[in-house]
């Protein structure tokens, strides 16, 4: 007999006591960050890059991030159609360019690093669709997304409250 196991994400309880402000606590920790973020975006389409933003915050959980990110893609001219299906791109492709698709798959893979690590066939597949510079700048921003959604969630960041 075997037992499964589900688990269930932990939610923020938003009334429980306020967590630090991380830009105050650690302004240059959040500097360098800012910066970080910034390099990344370096010749990457805006669309593709909130496109990332968006699928890693799905993936994450990030509330806070997720209502961020659409509506900078609003604001960018991003579709409400294709905002609608990023969670599902999967099942529907024909939304999504071949290069967003391997953008997408590969967000997913470094997200859930832990699962699986990063498929050859995956990475294959987003080396085909980017030069190597645009490649380590799509890896650099799934990478600073992931950290600004562990802050948000470690923070406790309502979504709605874009300091920005």
């Amino acid at each position: 007999m075997t037992t499964q196991t589900t688990v269930t994400p932990v939610t923020a309880d938003l009334t429980e006591t306020p967590r630090i402000n991380f830009a105050k606590a650690a302004p240059r920790a959040f500097r360098a960050l800012i910066g970080f973020d910034a390099a990344t975006r370096e010749g990457l389409d805006p669309a593709l890059v909130e496109l990332i933003q968006i699928r890693a915050s799905h993936l994450n959980h990030c509330a806070y991030c997720l209502h961020m990110h659409t509506n900078d893609a609003r604001k960018a001219g991003e579709s409400e159609d294709r905002l609608h299906m990023v969670a599902v791109w999967r099942e529907a492709r024909h939304f999504f360019t071949p290069r967003e698709q391997a953008a997408l798959a590969l967000t997913e893979a470094v997200t859930l690093v832990a699962d699986a690590g990063v498929p050859a066939e995956v990475y294959a597949q987003a080396a085909d669709h980017f030069t190597d510079e645009e490649l380590a700048h799509v890896l650099a921003l799934i990478l600073t997304i992931n950290t600004w959604n562990r802050i948000a969630l470690s923070t406790g960041k309502r979504a709605g409250t874009d300091e920005r």
